[in-house]
């Protein structure tokens, strides 16, 4: 087993701003698996919010554990995982990229794509939204123009005019909206806000309150008018629990879950305790992209435009046509580099 890391640089289509910051470049890791001459790719994303997980420190996790994880082949991905588990645990974000590199990896030795080693099937995939970051509203109206057609966007808010935005984006289309604000609002504002959006067709809230605003969440339960779904505050396997009687759902991102292997445990979990299951993604290439398109099938809601929102890409893989999953024949993730 060999493990090979390249750092990628992946310019942005529009500076992307949330409540937390702006990106211009993303900065991540291309992770490389190969076995007897079959190579599988992760990809580890970077992220301004979580300021542990940055290149250099993902590299050096995974150079901590290179002994690990070249000291012998795996049966499975969730074999490696739990491997390498006391080594590179604590940097949830490079271990999301090795298991990704051994899921392409795992598909490619048996001769299929994930998806189908999992017993899935495509034929009831949910469609992804396409984002809408903060700008001015008149850009934000440009930026959803620009990918007219979508059933669904995403909208970024935690402005001092959301309501104003979101009244303005209504006007320029029929499609679905869901609001995240990243955590910028209060309960107060969220219940104020509710209402008015439901009318102008908005789906979901995405984490409107911080983190650990349990007692805010509380407020919220039974009281706001549109379901609200964790993102920030589910994070690990451990989050489901606590987000279970407060949340209506929660948003899996892979990087912080650790990966595919451990995000196949939180939608189970999410399942028995009656939660909808949405998988986010960072802003990644087509590497990260594809590997979620392989949960894809497990899915109440997903958001998967990274891939949309950067100017360059450096692989092919499971791509967007309007918010519709597009697979090619391709085993494991279904990942070819350009």
């Amino acid at each position: 087993m060999k493990l090979r890391i390249h750092d990628i640089k992946l310019p942005l289509r529009h500076p992307f701003t949330i409540a937390l910051g702006t990106t211009t470049l993303q900065h991540n890791l291309l992770i490389e698996l190969e076995h007897e001459g079959i190579i599988g790719y992760g990809e580890a994303s970077s992220s301004h919010a979580f300021h542990l997980f940055t290149p250099s420190s993902m590299r050096a996790s995974l150079e901590a554990a290179r002994p690990v994880i070249e000291s012998g082949d795996f049966t499975t991905p969730e074999e490696l995982w739990n491997r390498v588990l006391p080594v590179l645990g604590e940097n949830r974000f490079a271990l999301c990229g090795l298991d990704q590199a051994a899921h392409d990896l795992w598909g490619k030795r048996e001769g299929a794509p994930v998806w189908k080693l999992w017993g899935l099937s495509l034929d009831q995939n949910v469609a992804s939204d396409y984002t809408i970051g903060i700008d001015t509203i008149d850009k934000m109206v440009m930026k959803m123009k620009e990918f007219d057609g979508w059933p669904i966007y995403k909208i970024k808010l935690g402005t001092g005019d959301d309501l104003a935005i979101v009244r303005e984006l209504r006007k320029h289309t029929d499609a679905v909206f869901r609001i995240d604000a990243n955590t910028a609002w209060t309960a107060e504002q969220t219940l104020a806000y509710a209402p008015e959006m439901k009318e102008l067709g908005v789906e979901f809230f995405e984490q409107p309150l911080k983190r650990d605003d349990w007692d805010g969440m509380k407020t919220l339960k039974g009281r706001c008018a549109l379901p609200v779904i964790a993102d920030e505050s589910c994070q690990t396997e451990a989050d489901v629990a606590r987000c279970d009687g407060l949340y209506d759902g929660i948003n899996i991102k892979l990087c912080k879950a650790g990966g595919m292997t451990p995000a196949l445990r939180m939608i189970a979990d999410a399942r028995q305790r009656g939660l909808k299951v949405m998988i986010g993604c960072m802003t990644e290439s087509s590497v990260g992209i594809s590997a979620i398109g392989q949960l894809l099938p497990l899915l109440d809601y997903v958001d998967m435009d990274g891939a949309v929102l950067i100017a360059t890409d450096i692989a092919t893989g499971v791509r967007l046509e309007k918010g519709v999953a597009v697979y090619p024949e391709v085993n494991g993730n279904g990942v070819t580099l350009l």
